[in-house]
């Protein structure tokens, strides 16, 4: 670039007229326009040092963020329930919870799982320990594999 060239462009040479303004002095004498009650007209909340209401208030009406309808619900009971498609197993020789964790199919949170879908496998898959839908038990089943899942018996005493 030549040195003489006035049209560099650089932070401190941009500028956007009438954004700095002074700031108002306020109670600085009748002359001013802004002195005696300083701009903050004659008693009520407003005029106090410190007066103001919080965001949101609507003077005591019911305000707007609480007169709309809440919505959504996340249960801390059922924080640890996962489905698992039956294409996302394929490959697998036995399926229960652990294999689930150690393949990073599921979180290590995870304490329930229920294999759902249905899909053409292409192996032989051994469930062992885990919930699976009718459509699911019968995609492992036409592929060969097995379903053992645990009896309500058992499940209704760990409760």
């Amino acid at each position: 670039m030549s040195e003489n060239n006035t049209n560099v462009m650089s932070l401190n040479s941009l500028t956007n007229k009438g954004t700095a303004q002074n700031r108002k002095r306020v109670g600085r004498g009748m002359g001013s326009g802004n002195g005696k009650t300083a701009g903050r007209g004659h008693k009520g909340q407003k005029s106090r040092s410190g007066g103001g209401v919080r965001l949101g208030f609507e003077g005591g009406q019911m305000p707007l963020q609480m007169r709309l309808p809440k919505f959504g619900f996340s249960s801390r009971k059922n924080n640890y329930l996962k489905e698992v498609n039956v294409k996302n197993i394929d490959g697998l020789k036995t399926v229960t919870l652990e294999t689930l964790k150690e393949n990073k199919i599921i979180p290590k949170s995870v304490k329930k799982v229920k294999i759902f879908g249905t899909f053409d496998l292409g192996s032989k898959v051994n469930v062992e320990g885990i919930k699976v839908t009718k459509g699911a038990k019968e995609s492992i089943e036409k592929a060969g594999g097995t379903v053992s899942e645990i009896s309500k018996d058992v499940t209704q005493e760990s409760k």
